[in-house]
């Protein structure tokens, strides 16, 4: 009997020590993780070539799929899941707390990343162009925030000014977290001592909050204010995603080209020996060149006179 075809998903790059900068691809690939997926994931950071614009896209068999419920619901009839341990009020309790962060603080995190102007020019725009292939990094950025200006219009129509806006997913943000914060309580995860469909969209939309080195770092300081979130992502990460954080502490411990230079002790000698032996190779040729009559001196009468 044929085995099944490899389940794939093509994601957007890591960053900070995290499998992918992308909330979306984080949702999946960690609910993966919990679930014992064998998935293949594979990095494109190419939204264009895809069926709808947008990454992850999940292929298995004759399923192309882009949505996380869609691509959870396919991993369950295919017996894999999350949330076997959990009970139907369990469950329940999942999708509502998972709807609450789609509700309220997808839109601040859309604000934090495209539509607040520090960030958008210092960071995200930057990381977008570094990570999109020429010339889509030019396109792509600019959409992304005019779709989140588009969200925070229709959730708010009747204001025009971006600063009030900001103000109430910034607040509606802020409720989210506590809630959750309450809810984990000292627990591992949020039903016990096992991972569940909740925790991976948890630790989705928290991870890059966290992580990702903002200039306007205000929703992303509340956050590292509810220890109970943080330590969850760090215990997400350091179980499921070890390689990618040894990846990133490897990239940080090591030097670039010029502090490998500066940092070497012998550098000053290096240059001192490298300045001379250029200096006698000059030297050595001029002579060279003088000797077989390839240069000539010219006395300054005999050349006025010719």
């Amino acid at each position: 009997m044929a085995s099944n075809p490899v389940m794939e998903l093509e994601i957007w790059k890591g960053e900070w020590g995290l499998p992918s900068v992308d909330v979306n691809c984080l949702e999946v690939m960690t609910y993966a993780k919990f679930s014992g997926t064998p998935l293949k994931t594979k990095i494109t950071n190419n939204p264009f070539k895809t069926p709808h614009g947008s990454l992850p896209v999940f292929q298995h068999e004759n399923e192309c799929l882009t949505k996380f419920g869609e691509i959870s619901a396919y991993l369950r009839k295919n017996n894999h899941t999350a949330d076997f341990e959990l009970s139907p009020k369990q469950c329940a309790e999942a999708f509502a707390y998972s709807h609450l962060i789609y509700e309220k603080l997808v839109p601040a995190l859309q604000f934090v990343w495209w539509i607040d102007s520090k960030n958008f020019v210092e960071f995200t725009r930057p990381l977008y162009a570094k990570l999109l292939p020429f010339p889509l990094n030019f396109y792509y950025p600019g959409q992304y925030e005019k779709h989140a200006k588009q969200l925070a219009m229709s959730l708010y129509p009747e204001e025009e000014d971006l600063s009030v806006i900001e103000t109430a997913v910034y607040r509606q943000a802020d409720e989210c977290l506590c809630l959750l914060a309450t809810k984990l309580g000292e627990k591992e995860f949020f039903f016990g001592q096992s991972p569940s469909s909740l925790d991976a969209v948890v630790f989705a939309h928290l991870a890059p909050l966290l992580k990702a080195p903002l200039p306007s770092a205000a929703l992303q300081n509340h956050l590292k204010a509810c220890t109970n979130l943080t330590r969850f992502v760090g215990r997400v990460l350091q179980r499921y995603f070890p390689k990618e954080i040894k990846d990133h502490e490897q990239a940080e411990r090591k030097p670039t080209r010029q502090e490998s230079e500066y940092s070497d002790p012998e550098f000053p000698n290096k240059l001192r020996n490298i300045s001379i032996a250029a200096l006698v190779s000059l030297v050595a040729m001029t002579a060279y060149a003088m000797s077989t009559g390839i240069i000539q001196v010219v006395p300054a009468d005999e050349g006025e006179e010719d």
